[in-house]
């Protein structure tokens, strides 16, 4: 055997991480794979009255008419997501991926603002289809749990299911209200008793400030940021993790090269206007480090340096963690996202290590 070919094979060997993905979409193939988890009385209006979700967006994105992968539907156009087989083999397998957290793409139980008891009947259908048809099939997918926004329904799901050993998460689907609001801090509660952490992942509910969705569908998709900044200003300023010190939020599909931005601007105003929210007892950046993490998708080109630089401002290398965001269209492959040309050490903490730690792992 060659020199050459010695080389290469200890290279590859030197260069294989254990990958945690941070975001992964499951779905279900109809409303109608919630039926057996629902009782007679919310089943009708699926079967009787042919409820569906309502599509909140006016946009069409214009990738071959689907915001998916093209290779990722099951037999008969069956939905991206929504086949185990099918993701276990393009992801679970393909990519070696050591644990995947379901974040799903049922979020309009979550930021459903009316008829909260059928919201919370349907993300406890979610909930138990995820177990039975994903979680059980496969010890390295981990789930989150959602929720509907009334606090004391979402508590008592998160009571119910919270105990189960691969739920990581709880999922505060983003939509167009502020989850910091303190009549949402019980929810934070029932997560921290539970040990469990928060996941923060855009529906397609958002609008972003001004009340409106934006003309097309590049400019709201250039925008996502903004409704993450909305939701972390909103959690320290209402005092969340003075509250709960050793709760945990992860901030999904929202990108992270913004996040120095906020943390500096955050500092500057609490600075001259704390004595407006004397329970805020530290520089907002801390929470940042101490109590958020960020996923790294959707990855742009940037130069190791440049994304170095924005580490060296984030003032720490523990805030981001890797995730693909399959199976949609801009899916991000772990070999082939993170620059070449930074450390193994930090390839290790953004693909694995950042991740393990915060759901305990």
């Amino acid at each position: 055997m060659s020199e050459t070919v010695l080389s290469q094979e200890s290279a590859a060997k030197k260069t294989q991480f254990k990958v945690i993905d941070t975001d992964i979409h499951h779905d279900i193939a109809s409303v109608d794979d919630l039926l057996p988890y629902l009782s007679d009385h919310w089943k009708r209006y699926i079967t009787d009255y042919n409820w569906k979700p309502i599509k909140t967006t006016p946009f069409h994105q214009v990738r071959s008419g689907t915001k998916y992968r093209g290779d990722s539907f099951g037999e008969n156009k069956r939905p991206p997501g929504s086949d185990f087989e099918i993701l276990k083999k393009q992801l679970l397998d393909d990519h070696e991926i050591t644990y995947g957290v379901l974040g799903g793409w049922f979020h309009e139980a979550t930021v459903a603002t009316g008829w909260f008891e059928f919201a919370a009947a349907r993300a406890a259908a979610y909930n138990d289809y995820t177990i039975e048809h994903w979680l059980n099939k496969d010890k390295r997918l981990l789930g989150s749990i959602t929720i509907p926004a009334d606090p004391v329904a979402a508590v008592r799901e998160i009571d119910r299911v919270g105990h189960h050993p691969q739920m990581v998460q709880v999922m505060m689907s983003i939509g167009n209200f502020a989850w910091g609001d303190p009549r949402f801090h019980p929810i934070f509660e029932a997560a921290e008793r539970h040990g469990l952490a928060i996941g923060m992942h855009l529906s397609a509910d958002i609008t972003f400030q001004g009340g409106e969705f934006l003309r097309y569908y590049v400019a709201w998709r250039a925008a996502h940021p903004q409704a993450y900044m909305t939701q972390v200003i909103s959690l320290i300023t209402n005092g969340v993790f003075d509250k709960y010190p050793n709760l945990k939020v992860a901030l999904i599909e929202g990108g992270f090269e913004w996040v120095p931005f906020m943390m500096n601007r955050m500092d500057a105003a609490y600075k001259g206007l704390r004595q407006e929210t004397p329970w805020v007892k530290r520089m907002p950046s801390d929470y940042f480090r101490d109590n958020m993490r960020f996923s790294t998708q959707p990855w742009h080109d940037i130069s190791a340096k440049h994304f170095l630089d924005i580490i060296d401002m984030m003032g720490t290398d523990k805030m981001l963690m890797f995730s693909t965001d399959y199976p949609h269209w801009d899916f991000d492959a772990p070999k082939r996202t993170l620059p070449h040309k930074i450390s193994d050490d930090l390839k290790n903490k953004i693909l694995y290590e950042n991740a393990r730690e915060l759901y305990n792992l």
